[in-house]
């Protein structure tokens, strides 16, 4: 078979082969390949690939010839060790030069490994974060590419043509080398459970604080997503609370199990900003929320025998106020998410443009956002901002929204609403503006149990004191 297609896809699962469509709907001739040939087959026999330049490869053999040289091949399998052992299949059939891109969810880490050995043999490698599902893979996702500028520019012409466009831009970019688009689109999972898990108890606290029902409550996001929460979560949302159950006319959302999936990214977040000494308290508390409801049995149990407080009928805050909550609220946890970014950035020495990384998510990804261009505008007012409620934009909607936001975590917990989301975005902004902070007592409890020792306010140094033999007042 003679060189013939553009780039070639490994791994037709649902991101894989709607990201081959897309491919080829912008008129790049795609070889594709999934370890199991009758899912090759079905694919170029569908009728969506049907007339489009897809080449079938039933080899890994047949897929590198199919390839212009210097190849470029997409990977669209499962992380870890499924893609180690892709590449692994792939190398003896490639030549220097030739470059691989993982589109999948892979740990920023393993990337960093991959692309090194991956180097050795003269292969470019690209950790590439691709967010928007299966929608966003079809018609236009948000892409987080990292690794060697030569290998981005190879696959950019593609890339950019495939991806998501805000105001004629592509929600396309590369973001550093190595594990940098790995770890943007990691912390974008992040702050996308933050964003899910504010929005959750928004709707609980609709629910069960406010006793709105099902019509208000989708009228409430629908409103709500004309103005400064217009989102793509906020806009399904409001979709989701308008639909009904076929079989038994409930609303959709009273069937569905509380039992929260995750697939890891989210707590791939919260390690990464740990070890990076750069709290993440709203992310951290969105995983933590998934794992709870994943103990159903023992919640229904514990609601037998622990009890909360008698709820007051008479007592709730308006929509505005729980509006102008969640606002505060996600800019806490978007602050959180760009603050891990820019650590890591120094961390790893990546040159990571956070106004670039809001630029490309604005479009295509699942967090896309309208404030999202509002991050862009402050990072470019002050790339070195050191916090984004520093800005003057967001610090100003922070003035105004903490009220609401005091009210309503003052509200979950006089009513028993669990709103871990919104009570860690206050502690995170409350704590970050606190001049002093509690922690000079922790670091006498260190010295006293374990003379780990202590700073002083009055000059530099380290010091240790024998506890027991200071003097009382």
């Amino acid at each position: 078979m003679t060189s013939q297609a553009e780039i070639g896809l490994i791994g037709l699962g649902v991101m894989g082969r709607n990201l081959a469509l897309n491919i080829a709907a912008h008129g790049f001739a795609v070889a594709v390949h999934n370890r199991t040939p009758s899912r090759t087959e079905a694919f170029v026999s569908s009728a969506e690939a049907q007339g489009r330049p897809v080449i079938p490869c039933l080899t890994l053999e047949e897929f590198a010839l199919a390839l212009r040289r210097p190849r470029a091949i997409v990977l669209m399998v499962q992380a870890g060790e499924a893609t180690d052992w892709q590449i692994e299949a792939l190398l003896p059939l490639l030549e220097p030069g030739d470059v691989i891109m993982d589109g999948g969810n892979a740990l920023f880490r393993d990337t960093i490994r991959r692309e090194r050995a991956l180097r050795e043999h003269g292969i470019l490698f690209l950790g590439t974060g691709i967010s928007g599902g299966e929608e966003g893979a079809r018609h236009g996702p948000s892409i987080m590419a990292g690794g060697e500028a030569e290998a981005y520019a190879r696959v950019r012409p593609i890339l950019e043509a495939i991806a998501a466009k805000v105001d004629g831009e592509p929600c396309c970019a590369h973001l550093g080398p190595d594990g940098a688009g790995h770890f943007v689109k990691m912390i974008h999972n992040g702050i996308e459970y933050a964003d899910m898990q504010l929005i959750a108890e928004a709707y609980a606290l609709m629910k069960d604080a406010l006793g709105l029902g099902y019509p208000q409550m989708q009228a409430a996001f629908a409103d709500w997503n004309r103005g400064d929460l217009d989102s793509y979560l906020i806009e399904i949302t409001a979709d989701i609370l308008g639909r009904n159950d076929p079989e038994t006319g409930q609303p959709m959302v009273e069937v569905i199990l509380d039992r929260a999936g995750q697939k890891g990214t989210g707590g791939w977040a919260v390690i990464a900003a740990i070890e990076l000494g750069t709290p993440a308290a709203t992310i951290a508390e969105a995983v933590a929320a998934r794992s709870l409801s994943a103990q159903k049995d023992e919640r229904v149990a514990a609601a037998q025998l622990l009890r909360g407080p008698a709820r007051q009928d008479g007592e709730r805050v308006s929509l505005d106020t729980l509006r102008d909550a969640l606002l505060a609220a996600k800019i806490g946890a978007y602050a959180q998410g760009f603050a891990v970014m820019a650590a890591a950035g120094r961390e790893h020495g990546w040159p990571l443009d956070l106004g670039t990384v809001a630029s490309i998510w604005r479009g295509g990804c699942i967090i896309r956002a309208r404030f999202l261009g509002r991050i862009r505008e402050a990072y470019g007012r002050d790339p070195d901002l050191p916090n984004l409620m520093l800005d003057p934009y967001f610090a100003g909607l922070l003035e105004h929204g903490q009220a609401a936001l005091r009210d309503v975590v003052a509200l979950a917990a006089r009513q028993g609403v669990p709103a871990p989301g919104f009570a860690s975005a206050l502690a995170y902004y409350d704590g970050y503006r606190a001049a002093r902070l509690p922690a000079n007592l922790i670091q006498a409890q260190r010295d006293y149990f374990g003379a780990h020792t202590y700073e002083r306010v009055d000059r530099p140094g380290s010091f240790h004191s024998d506890w027991p033999s200071l003097p009382r007042p």
